[in-house]
């Protein structure tokens, strides 16, 4: 029996080429048509031009890795610089089709100290609406020159330049209940010039999921996180065991908080067709904490990561404030 792996390879990634080939043959006839629609032509042009870069950008990717791979580099830094220009495009794309404008308060540097500008770093980020992972790991490849290691679904190997490029570098992918053990392996040897990416939430933010996260602290009598979670209304209640395990596999690492907002609606399909352009700016907020700063007590971390998640609520909640008149 062929492993999970090399089946998904044969199966999505003839796929991709497939749907890539039928983008581009069918893409002239696809535009006039489009052009030619009602009031939604604009919108429709738009995300079949992204649709465009997409699959020619991953296309290029894979086929990329498939060279580095004929020529036995398959552990080649290299595949740092395919997933930059692959992410970098999408992000451009973003922006000029998607109307992507991005607005970051804050900064990922050492506060001015050269000895800490380049410590390793754990990232640990809100996760809510498509394309958030894509925005930081865009920054911190192409902003910060960071090489990240990123913890992801499992069901993101689906996708076939993710699978075959994300898996040739540090990165871990997850299935539920799994995640403490593999996220601690993964931040062992944390360099200078590396960065964890960790979404504390499991998944993406809705206010069902929110409400049964809190139900489930209830019922494992975790009232007091249970209380605290309640009271924070734009983001879920951080899942402490892959933080704590990042944070004792890598003790000499800082730890950067993302809070971001204005991808919030743009949960399914519908969504993102309704949204498409976007009519506002995405903000982010990130704070950096030393390393001689995070507490040493179990307790006390998932106190204080509680803390620094209510400080992103806080924040989210004030962007969406109504402005003063």
């Amino acid at each position: 029996m062929l492993p999970p792996r090399v089946v998904r390879r044969l199966v999505c990634t003839p796929l991709l080429f497939v749907l890539t080939f039928l983008v581009v043959v069918l893409f002239p006839a696809a535009f006039v048509v489009t052009s030619l629609a009602g009031r939604e032509r604009k919108r429709a042009l738009r995300l079949l031009c992204f649709s465009l870069t997409w699959g020619t950008r991953e296309t290029a990717a894979v086929l990329e890795c498939g060279w580095l791979w004929v020529r036995r580099r398959t552990h080649d830094d290299r595949h740092y610089d395919i997933i930059r220009r692959y992410v970098g495009a999408l992000y451009a794309s973003a922006q000029r089709r998607l109307g992507l404008r991005v607005e970051v308060d804050g900064t990922w540097d050492g506060a001015g100290d050269g000895s800490a500008a380049d410590r390793p770093l754990i990232v640990l980020s809100r996760h809510a609406g498509p394309g958030d992972a894509l925005l930081i790991v865009h920054h911190l490849l192409s902003e910060y020159r960071r090489r990240p290691r990123v913890v992801m679904k499992a069901l993101l190997q689906l996708d076939p330049c993710i699978d075959i490029a994300a898996n040739r570098v540090p990165n871990v992918f997850v299935t539920p209940g799994g995640a403490a053990d593999a996220v601690g392996e993964l931040a062992e040897g944390l360099r200078p010039g590396e960065a964890l990416l960790i979404f504390p939430e499991g998944g993406n933010f809705s206010p069902e999921r929110r409400r049964r996260a809190i139900r489930r602290l209830a019922r494992m009598r975790r009232a007091d996180e249970a209380a605290r979670a309640a009271a924070m209304r734009n983001v879920m209640p951080p899942r402490p065991g892959g933080v704590l395990a990042a944070l004792d596999s890598a003790p000499s690492a800082d730890v950067v908080f993302v809070a971001h907002c204005g991808l919030d609606h743009m949960a399914t399909v519908g969504d993102v067709w309704r949204r498409v352009p976007l009519t506002g700016p995405v903000r982010a907020r990130w704070w950096r904490v030393p390393a001689e700063d995070v507490p040493g007590d179990r307790d006390a971390r998932v106190s204080w990561l509680y803390e620094n998640w209510e400080r992103a609520d806080a924040w989210i909640s004030a962007q969406r404030a109504p402005a003063p008149k």
